[in-house]
C-alpha cells in the first residue's frame, strides 16, 4: 500500500493505492474517471499517515464498497494540505492529459 498526496485543481486530496507508481497507465485511467486528468503527486510515508488518521485510516481500509487499488483517505483539501510537511513528501510526479 502506498499513501500520496494528490494535488488537482480543486485542491489536493489523499490516497491510498496498491500501483506501484503514481505513473502507472492504470492508476492514471482511474483518477481520469473521477474527473482528474492534470496532476501532481507526492508520496507520504505510511506510517506518518496511518498516525495522523488513526481510526479512520482502519475505517477507510475497511470499507467494501471502495476497491483496492485507489482509496481516497481525506478530500478536504485544508486536511491533506496541512497535516503534512514538505518535507516529508516525496518527489512530485506530474501528470497532465
Amino acid at each position: 500500500m502506498k499513501a500520496g498526496i494528490i494535488f488537482t485543481g480543486t485542491g489536493p486530496i489523499l490516497i491510498l493505492t496498491t500501483y506501484y507508481s503514481f505513473e502507472d497507465p492504470k492508476l492514471v485511467e482511474k483518477l481520469a474517471t473521477k474527473g482528474i486528468n492534470k496532476y501532481i503527486a507526492s508520496e507520504l510515508p505510511l506510517d506518518k499517515v496511518k498516525a495522523k488518521y488513526g481510526n479512520h485510516y482502519n475505517v477507510v481500509m475497511g470499507d467494501l464498497k471502495q476497491t483496492d487499488d485507489l482509496r481516497i483517505l481525506d478530500y478536504n483539501g485544508y486536511n491533506v494540505f496541512y497535516n503534512f510537511r514538505f518535507s516529508e513528501m516525496g518527489k512530485p510526479v506530474y501528470r497532465e492529459a
